[in-house]
């Protein structure tokens, strides 16, 4: 049996998908707004209830669990708390203040006290990461090369907890860097006028993550907003990363004489 612990995006969907086609033993508990509620080994849970979640794993003897989706930083202050909630939560709180990795690797550390072991998100779906090389018909220039190493050199520099996975960076100048509000918002404060096609976006894990969690995922939604950003491509970190609906996505490249790397 293993458990498996969702938020948003699509990636939990593609997971639970595998999941099925292998007729594996599995639960969800459901950290979002009921996404999983019409599957019958769903619990939907609020994520201060520590006390319920482990023993709903525990009474389905959940010895491995894997974290999937975005779990959005909870409002603290309205947060529903058990008991093992009220003792736990001011760690979640104080590695809240680290960012939102940090918070997940307080989680892991806690179900990790009580034996029972984290394993990686791509373990059912190896298929869904990029490995080392281009995916497109179009390669980067040498141009783009220079941008693409300056947005590496950007988030190697940024510190050891932070919200970054993504750099903008358009003719050696970096233009944004993700926020607490993601890659779409930085992407949206990217569109230029004056430039179309020029520049690239580059997603690596952030310093010290916990690479069973959390990777930078990317997909169609990405390419297009990369796209109206006037961006010419997307480069990830090879085997670390989540790549979903790579067929339309690489399609959407091609149209578009963008490119997709990993390194």
């Amino acid at each position: 049996m293993i458990g498996l612990i969702f938020g948003e995006t699509h990636f939990p969907i593609q997971i639970l998908k595998k999941i099925k086609k292998r007729h594996l033993k599995y639960l969800i508990i459901d950290l979002t707004k009921g996404k999983f509620k019409k599957d019958n080994h769903s619990f939907n849970v609020s994520i201060g209830q520590f006390g319920k979640i482990i023993k709903i794993l525990k009474e389905n003897k959940c010895k491995k669990v894997l974290f999937a989706g975005k779990v959005k930083k909870p409002n603290f202050s309205k947060l529903k708390l058990d008991l093992k909630g009220i003792y736990y939560i001011p760690r979640i709180i104080k590695s809240s203040k680290l960012g939102d990795a940090a918070i997940l690797k307080e989680i892991i550390k806690i179900l990790s006290y009580e034996k029972i072991r984290t394993v990686s998100s791509l373990t059912f779906n190896p298929e869904l990461t990029l490995k080392k090389g281009i995916y497109s018909k179009i390669k980067p220039n040498e141009k783009d090369k220079e941008d693409i190493k300056k947005a590496i050199t950007t988030l190697n520099r940024l510190g050891k907890y932070t919200f970054s996975q993504g750099a903008v960076v358009r003719n050696k100048k970096v233009i944004a860097i993700e926020g607490k509000k993601g890659t779409q918002k930085m992407l949206m404060q990217c569109k230029s006028k004056k430039f179309k096609n020029k520049g690239v976006l580059v997603k690596f894990p952030k310093k010290k993550q916990d690479l069973r969690v959390d990777l930078p995922t990317v997909g169609y939604k990405t390419l297009t907003q990369c796209k109206y950003a006037g961006l010419k491509g997307i480069v990830l970190k090879s085997n670390r990363n989540v790549f979903l609906e790579r067929k339309k996505c690489i399609n959407f490249a091609n149209k578009n004489k963008m490119f997709i790397a990993a390194k």
